[in-house]
């Protein structure tokens, strides 16, 4: 009986075990005796998959309950006797060819970068005497940022590129993850030989960014099970899903802060490598063949980094190809590592195992000096060398000299298994690569995504659920203010009359409520901003539609809405002194709540187009006020120009205003002037009563009708005359205002197929 996984008291501990089981002979160990230098299981050269298979029988077989799947990681114990019986594990792996081999054969990426003219002669361009301009090639440059990189990379192995900032490591990474698009990128990819398809790396690899990705309000233990529910396919059962998740838990060293949330500058949350482990586990939950890493060391201390590489080996050691960037390892994580690639400004510099530095340098005639880090002193070397006029070439030039001799052995332990019978043979043995079968063979055969459109949709609610009612302060701000704005509105407008100056004071109410819907719905603007780089990731590689995403996104934001529009309802409806009793309350708080979801919907359009929040806030309040004033408050719709009356329909403040509007005055038998009320708010208006009576007697006898002072002058379908709100009733206003919001949530989607695009051009 043995542990599914190595299970240290702490990271320090499984370090001194490391350091006390030989890790200074790391690599001549695995090359001689063929055993895990690890000391955990990482030397058991089975998939991870499988191990979990195994744990799935052993689990139901034990007679523990299915919901007991979170209980302590002892329970996790498997046999492993067969393996032990025809050997040690090393044993095992030596006799079994390898099956996955990447290799890449003269990659080169070249950017233009385009040069600005100057019209005076400071600018440094030749000048053409003929034509008297610059000549092309000054104006437009190239920059080399790969150049003919070749190498190889094999399942069990950790391949790591190495290199000064700029050297061109994850140029080389995103090249090998396709994300440089294959117009632009020379040479060639092979897996096992064979030609890979963009659809399959998607499926059967992952990609962890540099940058710690993750929601701040999930625990470990939800993040990763969120990810099992989008990588890993419907026919797997939920218990089973568990069990990965947990597994994966014990892999990762994360079982102490399983249920301790990721938190971020505000809410205390996990550590710094604690939480590079769990930006790694949501990449490798399904299992993948390939996984791509850019400096997952980056920002860590020592112990917290050597704990993530030596994670990466046992993800290697679980049948898998593991290829990383990293900027200056430390010695405990290169005797981790088992291919080096070296860079020096988009040059190969070293190919290689790392035992193999010492004697690389002592042949080009700087031996790396006792005690001393060779991949410091590699690193010192080629930035000295890159000082010189000649730069890097002399190391260059060497590194192909010796490349070259050893090319034909190169080729003798090239893999022979093909691909298709690499990938069935993986499945077969339990990877949980995501929507590949056994008869997975090329992109025509692999399922985009691992799950239906409404699995995804329901689990990126319940996600965004889950994560926002853990920051309720955030919708109470958001309540506050909408109160604040209503109580204020009420406060001024308070019971209006219906006198002519009472009309007057309603339309300006009905058009600054209105317009401040659209506002306040302004916070929607960092929701997506924030979130941008996590649907970058996990749509990367098809964690799920973006159709999805849009769908869940408004779901999610919806009954907010309706929370806000019902409390800016009360505070103002019945406080103004507005009409229309109970039904026009009611219609009030729909007017209010589809101003809401238009507002929102446009707002959740621009975070889709505008990359910045700042920038973001400035073109939402440059359009809204746009907007506001060709609403018809300021003009009327019938004293707008031609040129301009497009931008009438166009306004998101236009159909709410009417709407409100025609709920407000939408009755001919309601009065708002009568006899002498007819001279308020002009220069009559402050004549007394009596010679107004006789100005109204003198008016009578002209026209021929009787005027008196309770004569009904103005009524409210008049008021909607003289604003020119007589194109559309009030329903017709709701429901185009409606149509708004899903207009803009389409064009959100549209957005997000055009501007999420992970590949350099």
């Amino acid at each position: 009986m043995i542990s599914l996984f190595d299970r240290r008291s702490s990271p320090m501990a499984e370090a001194e075990d490391i350091d006390r089981d030989g890790l200074l002979g790391h690599h001549s160990i695995r090359a001689n005796a063929n055993q895990d230098s690890g000391g955990g299981s990482g030397g058991k050269s089975i998939s991870l998959g499988q191990l979990f298979k195994r744990v799935g029988d052993a689990h139901s077989g034990g007679g523990v309950a299915e919901n007991d799947v979170y209980a302590s990681p002892e329970h996790y114990v498997l046999e492993l006797d067969e393996f032990a019986a025809g050997g040690g594990a090393g044993d095992h792996l030596a006799s079994r060819p390898v099956p996955f081999v990447l290799a890449f054969t003269d990659l080169s990426y070249s950017v233009k970068k385009n040069r600005k003219l100057s019209l005076f002669r400071g600018n440094g361009l030749a000048v053409d005497p003929a034509a008297g301009l610059p000549p092309l090639e000054a104006i437009s440059r190239t920059k080399t940022i790969l150049n003919s990189i070749s190498g190889e990379a094999r399942e069990g192995e950790i391949f790591a590129v190495l290199g000064a900032s700029g050297s061109g490591k994850s140029t080389l990474i995103d090249a090998l993850a396709n994300r440089i698009v294959r117009e632009s990128l020379q040479g060639s990819i092979t897996l096992n030989g064979e030609k890979l398809e963009g659809r399959l790396l998607k499926v059967i690899s992952a990609y962890v960014m540099q940058d710690d990705l993750l929601y701040p309000m999930l625990t470990v233990e939800e993040t990763l099970m969120f990810s099992a529910e989008f990588r890993l396919p419907r026919s797997l059962s939920a218990s089973k899903k568990k069990s990965r998740v947990q597994a994966l838990i014990d892999q990762l060293g994360l079982r102490s802060a399983a249920k301790t949330i990721i938190g971020d500058e505000i809410h205390r949350g996990v550590s710094g490598g604690e939480r590079r482990r769990v930006s790694i586990g949501i990449d490798i939950i399904h299992d993948p063949i390939i996984l791509f890493l850019d400096e997952p060391t980056s920002g860590l201390d020592s112990t917290s980094a050597f704990m993530v590489v030596k994670v990466l080996q046992r993800i290697a050691h679980s049948g898998s190809i593991v290829i990383m960037s990293v900027h200056q390892p430390s010695y405990r994580i290169l005797c981790l590592l088992d291919r080096l690639l070296f860079l020096s400004r988009g040059q190969t510099v070293y190919s290689g195992p790392p035992d193999g530095l010492h004697r690389f340098f002592a042949d080009f005639g700087h031996p790396i000096p006792d005690n001393e880090n060779p991949t410091e002193f590699a690193l010192d070397l080629i930035r000295e060398s890159e000082g010189t006029p000649d730069g890097a070439k002399p190391l260059v030039d060497f590194n192909k000299s010796r490349q070259n001799t050893q090319l034909a052995l190169t080729t003798a332990e090239e893999s022979s298994v093909s691909l298709k019978d690499a990938i069935s043979a993986s499945i077969s043995r339990g990877k949980l690569v995501s929507g590949a079968t056994e008869r997975t063979t090329s992109a025509s055969s692999v399922q985009k995504h691992a799950n239906p459109f409404w699995i995804e949709m329901a689990v990126l609610t319940k996600r965004s659920f889950t994560n926002t009612k853990r920051m309720p302060e955030l919708f109470a701000i958001r309540l506050g203010a909408v109160l604040v704005t209503g109580f204020i509105l009420a406060t001024i407008f308070w019971r209006l009359d219906n006198s002519p100056k009472g009309v007057q004071e309603r339309l300006g109410f009905f058009a600054i409520a209105m317009s401040t819907m659209f506002y306040t719905c302004a916070d929607a603007l960092p929701v997506f901003l924030q979130e941008r780089n996590i649907f970058m990731r996990e749509t990367a590689y098809n964690a799920y539609r973006r159709s999805s995403y849009v769908l869940s996104h408004a779901i999610v934001g919806f009954p907010p809405l309706i929370l806000l529009s019902i409390a800016f309802s009360l505070t103002t409806f019945f406080a103004v002194g507005l009409a229309g009793g109970t039904q026009g309350f009611f219609f009030f708080v729909l007017i209010v709540l589809a101003s809401f979801w238009a507002g929102s919907g446009f707002v959740t359009f621009l975070s889709g187009v505008v990359t910045h929040v700042m920038l973001g806030y400035t073109v939402v309040v440059a359009i809204l006020a746009y907007f506001l004033l060709f609403s018809g408050f300021f003009i009327t719709r019938d004293r707008i120009h031609d040129y301009w009356i497009w931008f009438h329909y166009m306004s998101l403040v236009k159909y709410p205003y009417e709407a409100v509007m025609q709920n407000e005055f939408d009755d001919p038998h309601k009065c708002f002037a009568r006899g002498v009320q007819m001279f308020d708010n002009t220069p009559l208006g402050g004549l007394p009563d009596a010679m107004k009576l006789n100005v109204l007697k003198s008016m009578s006898n002209s026209l021929g009708v009787n005027i008196t002072g309770t004569t009904c002058i103005t009524t409210g379908t008049d008021i909607l005359k003289q604003q020119s709100i007589t194109q559309l009733d009030k329903w017709d206003c709701l429901w185009v205002t409606v149509a708004w919001g899903f207009l803009f949530r389409f064009l959100f989607y549209i957005s997000l197929l055009l501007g999420s695009r992970n590949k350099r051009r």
